[in-house]
């Protein structure tokens, strides 16, 4: 399946949001194996402290990238990936993940953007959370349920995504990355302290980039 046939089956429904449920294991398949796994940065590492840079050019090398980045989260067994966890100063990030009611959703998203929500809309759950850059270990920590982002899809088009639950936490997880926030920095300095314990006893399960 080509990149031009795969990216057309990504539709955006009436109020702009983007179709990522239908044709899934076909889109991710196409773009994992298009793509090159490539070993994960961890905490620490000067790309992930920063503010990444605006897409600006929605061209093939931005689709090489979401290629690779695709094969990268099929190898770390991720269900969400920021550029910069893959050393790329670029604000795009890609997810493979189901919601709490089981439902896939497949896709990328260039400068996302958090739109704030209304009060009523902000039920929090503090489930265990967990980073493929800081790998082996996990904490709890609240999120609202629900979350929509904007931004642009990989060729350009202004698009938002929706998701509760889970996909609702991956969605703002994988947003924090592109501003320079892992999710241990939204910790209490304890719970903080004690990830990166945990992360320091453990092994890894994939190729990551040791910090020098």
């Amino acid at each position: 399946m080509s990149q031009q046939e795969t990216d057309e089956q990504v539709g955006v429904d009436d109020e702009g949001f983007l179709v990522d449920t239908e044709d899934c294991e076909a889109r991710e398949t196409a773009h994992r194996e298009r793509g090159t796994s490539r070993p994960i940065t961890v905490v620490g590492n000067p790309v992930l402290h920063k503010e990444c840079a605006t897409v600006t050019e929605f061209d093939d090398e931005l689709g090489r990238l979401v290629d690779d980045m695709f094969a990268s989260q099929r190898t770390a067994e991720g269900v969400g990936l920021a550029a910069n966890q893959i050393g790329v100063d670029r604000k795009v990030f890609v997810y493979d993940c189901m919601d709490d009611e089981g439902v896939r959703h497949v896709g990328a998203i260039c400068n996302p953007v958090l739109e704030e929500l209304a009060p009523e809309l902000r039920n929090l759950d503090d489930s265990n959370e967990g980073c493929l850059s800081v790998p082996t270990a996990y904490a709890g920590l609240a999120r609202p349920d629900y979350a929509v982002v904007r931004g642009q899809d990989v060729k350009g088009r202004e698009v938002r995504v929706r998701g509760t639950g889970y996909f609702a936490r991956c969605l703002q997880h994988e947003t924090d990355h592109l501003y320079g926030y892992l999710y241990i920095d939204r910790l209490s300095k304890r719970d903080r302290k004690d990830a990166l314990k945990q992360m320091a006893e453990g092994t890894p399960r994939y190729p990551v980039v040791p910090n020098d």
